[in-house]
């Protein structure tokens, strides 16, 4: 993913999935620096992540 896919997510409205690493994660924002701020749904623990290692998935219902 790169970091203007990732800003259209968060400003969207749409429940759309991201992997990382194989697990899914909420976008909370994304940083000048090419990283995002996640919150890992699986551990409830947010982290910063490369956008290039984000994966869109699809979109939830």
């Amino acid at each position: 993913m790169d970091s203007i896919r990732a800003k259209e997510i968060i400003s969207s409205g749409k429940l759309i999935q991201v992997l990382y690493q194989g697990s899914p994660v909420w976008l909370e924002n994304v940083k000048d620096n090419n990283t995002a701020e996640v919150t890992r749904l699986d551990r409830k623990d947010k982290i910063e992540v490369p956008v290039y290692l984000l994966v869109e998935d699809k979109e939830l219902v």
